[in-house]
This record gives structure tokens, C-alpha cells and sequence, in this order.
């Protein structure tokens, strides 16, 4: 069995260090409460990514496009009401 046996390795002692203490993050309290000032950044990250969502959005052709259609729309009505309106008076 003299030849079955692997060969030593040598190794060195590794001095043993204690893990490093957890602190607590700054935006909870130590009952894992989130603070106030937390509470308010997540609340205006998620408004200013909405408000750049809806600016990208608005900036494709299609977006445009849809807002072409709404305005060509929105004066047909108008057209329309006052046509309404000078019939009405009795203006032609």
C-alpha cells in the first residue's frame, strides 16, 4: 500500500480573523425600520424615473405621430362647435 499513498503537501498556518461587525445601514433603524429620509429618496427616484420614462416615451416617431392625431382631432372638434354655434345664431 506503500504506493497507493498520496504525496504531502506542505501548507502554512492561517492566522484566524474574527468576521467583520455588520452595521446596520444608515437608512433603517436598528429595529429595521426604514427612516424618513429614506422613505423620501426611493419616493423621488421612482418619480424622476417615471418622469424620464414618460420624456422617452414622447420622444419615439409613433408618440409623435399619436400626438399629431390627437391635435388634427381636438381642432376638428373645435371646427365643428363653432359650425354648431354659427348655425344656431343663425350666422351662415
Amino acid at each position: 500500500m506503500s504506493g497507493d499513498q498520496e504525496p504531502v503537501i506542505d501548507a502554512e498556518i492561517v492566522e484566524y480573523e474574527a468576521a467583520p461587525v455588520v452595521v446596520p445601514p444608515a437608512d433603517y433603524t436598528e429595529d429595521g425600520v426604514p427612516t424618513f429620509e429614506h422613505v423620501r429618496d426611493r419616493i423621488e427616484n421612482r418619480f424622476a424615473t417615471g418622469i424620464g420614462a414618460e420624456e422617452l416615451a414622447e420622444a419615439t416617431p409613433e408618440a409623435k405621430a399619436v400626438e399629431d392625431q390627437f391635435e388634427a382631432r381636438r381642432q376638428a372638434g373645435l371646427d365643428k362647435l363653432e359650425e354648431i354655434r354659427r348655425s344656431m345664431r343663425g350666422d351662415s
